[in-house]
């Protein structure tokens, strides 16, 4: 192989692409599957590209829409590693979606709205973390059942100091 070789290879993107470490460019891991996979040996490893790219256009589409498991063709530069032990850079410059990853389902959790906040209910926990609905943390509730006593602590600072403190007396409150 020549030092450098423009290609196309389509592979898997391994995790969320992220901010390079120059302005305006992208860097991922593409896990590239031989296409042959039959006829080699079955510890053969899948080959990881170091994907880099600083085209604008694709910089957008990696950040914003790109999911890990998203099987994708980029075509563009490769370059050997300096350490065999690390993997080849490509650099991109060309992108295509090939197949969307499905969706992740999260089995067990159920949000639910109880006016302005947010309580999210996980069939292995009894805690149930409560938010309000823009996203501020209000606490945990124990248990379902006191959700409410929750929201009225919050909307309530006074009622909240007396819930922390057990009911204490109204003096040397902080």
């Amino acid at each position: 192989m020549n030092p450098q070789t423009h290609l196309a290879i389509d592979g898997y993107v391994d995790a969320l692409p992220a901010h390079g470490t120059s302005w305006g460019t992208v860097r991922f891991d593409l896990i590239h599957f031989p296409t042959d996979a039959d006829s080699l040996a079955p510890d053969t490893p899948d080959t990881v590209y170091a994907c880099t790219t600083g085209d604008p256009r694709i910089t957008d589409v990696l950040l914003c829409e790109i999911q890990p498991g998203d099987l994708v063709r980029v075509t563009g530069t490769l370059a050997p590693p300096d350490d065999p032990e690390k993997p080849a850079h490509f650099t991109v410059d060309g992108l295509e979606v090939l197949e969307a990853a499905p969706a992740p389902v999260v089995y067990g959790l159920v949000l639910e709205r109880f006016g302005n906040y947010a309580v999210v209910f996980d069939a292995d926990r009894d805690q149930v973390p409560v938010f309000t609905t823009s996203g501020r943390w209000v606490g945990e509730a124990a248990t379902a059942e006191t959700i409410s006593d929750l929201i009225n602590a919050y909307e309530c600072p006074l009622t909240m100091k007396l819930v922390r403190r057990g009911g204490a007396e109204l003096g040397g409150l902080d």
